[in-house]
């Protein structure tokens, strides 16, 4: 039951983009389209996935025992680094097209401060290992629910009638805060 509550509240409830306003740039830059919205929540999913493991095994294996805490952001950036670098190769080699809809967003994770938010967090949280991953697999589904939900709306304002002073990224900030207002409505929940 701990684990459900760790994944809806890094999911929903805390979700880095609608709730600490962590990964805007990427949030705001391929929400114009589901698909490559999609793609760029699955990509980050994966990488906060991969961070969370990473991470908590090299803070909890190597730097706590060697007295090394204070390298935790260096070494984080580095590991963050090394898996974008992973998943940037592995979609330009499975699909030329989507790398390039994804475009400089793609190298753009690795700068991404909801997944060095999400290894911050995950340390200052204390989870286990378990409890690690759920929360880093919970925090990228929350990213691409955001992303996804953004984009469809998105998609949706290009046949509506907006206003010319919203037009852009006006009526995006506006749709964005509203999101963000929608999901502090989880906020009692857990």
């Amino acid at each position: 039951m701990n684990l459900l509550l760790i994944f809806i509240s890094a999911a929903v409830v805390n979700n880095y983009v609608l709730t600490y306003f962590l990964g805007l740039c990427p949030f705001v830059g391929v929400s114009k389209k589901i698909g490559p919205a999609v793609s760029m929540g699955l990509a980050t999913t994966f990488v906060m996935t991969m961070t969370a493991t990473v991470t908590w095994l090299i803070y909890h294996l190597i730097l706590v025992p060697l007295k090394l805490e204070f390298l935790q952001i260096v070494s984080f950036i580095l590991v963050i680094a090394s898996l974008v670098q992973l998943v940037e190769m592995f979609v330009r080699k499975v699909s030329k097209p989507l790398y390039d809809a994804l475009g400089i967003y793609l190298p753009l994770i690795t700068t991404n401060c909801a997944i060095l938010g999400l290894a911050l967090f995950m340390v200052m949280k204390q989870y286990d290992f378990i409890e690690g991953i759920i929360f880093g697999f919970g925090a990228g589904a929350g990213f691409t629910l955001a992303i996804v939900i953004m984009a469809g709306i998105r998609t949706q304002l290009e046949l509506a009638d907006v206003p010319e002073p919203f037009k852009g990224a006006g009526i995006t900030m506006i749709t964005a805060g509203c999101l963000a207002l929608a999901f502090m409505g989880f906020a009692g929940l857990i």
